[in-house]
């Protein structure tokens, strides 16, 4: 996930509602786009174990399913295929299910009007005496436009629901044409901003699905429409489920489609059926238990810090602007091996009238290294501000990374230019994510200045739950002394991306005691009651007093591990929250004023 990201993998207040598709932003190197491309995928083994035939035509509807429910047309899409069956020998038996997968595929393709464009030559799926089921796997992809995207879950209570169902042939088909004409009915719905959320139906069928619409967050569901037990649980492919307001006319939009309500939204968590009612909490532990032994969320309560942390209290800010003022200051970003944040810093830092300037760290031999050195003083010379982006530098090199950025910059050329930027130009210095980390392994973080670890440095170590965070987390400003937080007030409230392995910040209580009292914990990571926590998944990495950036003394350096940078317009539409903390607008104006 970046700065061009428009749909988290997960989504909701609580981050638990799967997207029917990957959505992001077509890369630009300046300004900003509405064009973005969209994928998804559409493969049933089951089915395809019955029939090879079916499951190649339902891949490709449920792709194609996927797509419109996101906001894409029907008609735009493009499909590439993978195929992968049991080594087939001279069983003509065996032959008959890929050629009976490539029938079924290309039919959907016909009836729908959209051609395969690439894909994957069959590979064998067998091992020894183990065979994989005859697969196809259709994948989608469509540009779409961004502000016209929607998610899956459920926004507001109170809403209708509706089922926009496919009817079915002899043979158990769909019935193409009605398929083709709610497709488009759906996508011009979507367009007309008429759909507040859309998911497709497939494998669990309605039961499953309306399950995900609710989790995302936390909003529940009442069944006004009754459905057999075994109906709900139906893997209906290219069925539709629409959350829409309670006014809207369903002749008037949907004719022709079939479509029927069948319940409405509520701000209770539960689901109400005809039979029973489902405390949403249970689905949740169902949906999200199975997983949690291989890719864990939480901690085991024994092995948290007993401390509680503590609001940092922390009255409100000066805004000093520098000694330096200019009307486009100058801003460095070294790139090292493993670096992969640069262009969404740079364009962040272009979109608030700065000019930045990225440089390559060359390593390969010593003479590169030479040069390098020489280039990034030089450029240190004529910037400003020295920004160190995220990324895994040196691929996250072993015992912690930002080593190799923290070596480089101890050479004496740089690290001169480094004391020269804050001493005599008074400059600014950002790190995120892997720039932290190369900040406090420098002693720029917290003293100020280039200095030798000791024991009692702190420092970012491996994330809590043993694996790596992906995910947006509330951040709250707990000191905006620092120049870098002056266009926001103590106690606002962000929702910034994470992602990293070792992010958990780390410091013994006295050192993080003097931390608090110089005002140099900057933003905290709180729940969603604004307080800051050690829970997971609120406190991603386990850092202790929820620590999640903090400042030198004077506030001119600043290290976090949330991706300040990753914002813009219609970017992680699926998770609600403030996305920009007023980071590059504040360091830009620090010069400005």
């Amino acid at each position: 996930v970046g700065a061009a990201t428009v749909l988290m993998p997960f989504g909701g207040k609580y981050q638990l509602t799967p997207t029917e598709a990957m959505v992001a932003k077509i890369p630009v190197r300046h300004g900003e786009t509405n064009t973005a491309s969209a994928m998804a995928f559409g493969f049933d083994p089951d089915l395809s174990t019955w029939s090879p035939f079916h499951g190649a035509v339902y891949a490709v509807v449920e792709a194609a399913a996927k797509i419109v429910a996101t906001g894409g047309k029907a008609d735009a899409i493009r499909l590439t295929l993978q195929e992968y069956f049991e080594r087939l020998g001279t069983d003509p038996k065996k032959w008959g299910k890929p050629f009976a997968a490539l029938l079924g595929a290309l039919r959907a393709q016909h009836e729908l009007g959209i051609p395969a464009i690439g894909g994957k030559d069959s590979m064998s799926g067998t091992f020894e005496n183990l065979n994989v089921p005859p697969t196809l796997v259709a994948f989608a992809a469509a540009t779409v436009h961004a502000n016209e995207v929607i998610s899956p879950e459920f926004k507001y209570p109170g809403n209708k629901v509706l089922m926009v169902p496919v009817a079915h042939d002899a043979q158990d088909l769909p019935v193409f044409e009605r398929l083709n004409r709610n497709f488009e009915k759906i996508h011009h719905l979507i367009a007309d901003q008429k759909v507040f959320s859309a998911q497709s139906v497939g494998r669990g069928g309605i039961a499953a699905a309306i399950s995900k619409m609710c989790l995302g967050n936390n909003l529940g569901f009442k069944f006004t429409a009754f459905f057999p037990q075994e109906d709900l649980f139906k893997p209906l492919y290219g069925t539709m489920l629409l959350e829409v307001s309670p006014s809207l006319d369903v002749a008037a939009n949907l004719a022709g489609t079939g479509a029927v309500e069948i319940g409405t939204t509520r701000d209770v968590p539960s689901i109400i059926t005809d039979l029973d009612t489902i405390v949403l909490a249970d689905v949740k532990e169902a949906y999200t238990q199975p997983l949690e032994k291989i890719f864990p969320t939480t901690i085991p309560q024994s092995t948290r810090q007993a401390e509680r942390p503590t609001y940092a209290p922390y009255a409100q800010g000066r805004r000093i602007g520098s000694s330096v003022k200019i009307a486009k200051p100058r801003v460095c970003i070294p790139v090292f091996p493993g670096t992969n944040c640069e262009y969404d810093s740079a364009r962040a830092w272009e979109r608030v009238g700065a000019i930045p300037e990225i440089l390559v760290v060359r390593n390969l031999t010593p003479a590169a290294v030479e040069e390098t050195v020489a280039a990034i003083a030089a450029a240190l010379k004529r910037a400003q501000i020295l920004m160190l982006p995220g990324g895994f530098s040196g691929g996250d090199e072993p015992d912690g990374t930002g080593k190799f950025i923290a070596a480089m910059f101890r050479a004496p050329a740089i690290a001169e230019a480094v004391q020269r930027l804050l001493r005599d130009q008074d400059g600014l210095i950002l790190g995120i994510c892997n720039g932290f980390q190369a900040l406090l392994k420098l002693g720029l973080l917290p003293h100020g200045q280039i200095t030798e670890l000791d024991e009692n440095t702190p420092t970012l170590t491996y994330n809590n739950i043993g694996r790596h965070v992906s995910q947006t987390v509330r951040v709250r400003v707990a000191s905006n002394l620092s120049p870098w937080l002056s266009h926001v007030n103590v106690g606002d409230t962000h929702t910034l991306a994470v992602s990293h392995g070792e992010g958990r910040f780390y410091a013994d209580a006295i050192t993080v005691a003097n931390l608090r009292i110089r005002g140099q914990i900057a933003t905290q990571y709180v729940s969603e009651k604004g307080e800051p926590t050690l829970e997971q998944p609120y406190n991603p990495n386990g850092s202790v007093n929820a620590i999640e950036g903090i400042t030198s003394p004077d506030g001119r350096i600043y290290g976090r591990m949330a991706h300040a940078e990753r914002i813009g317009e219609n970017i992680g539409k699926n998770v609600p929250g403030d996305m920009n903390q007023m980071v590059f607008e504040s360091g830009a104006a620090y010069f400005m004023r």
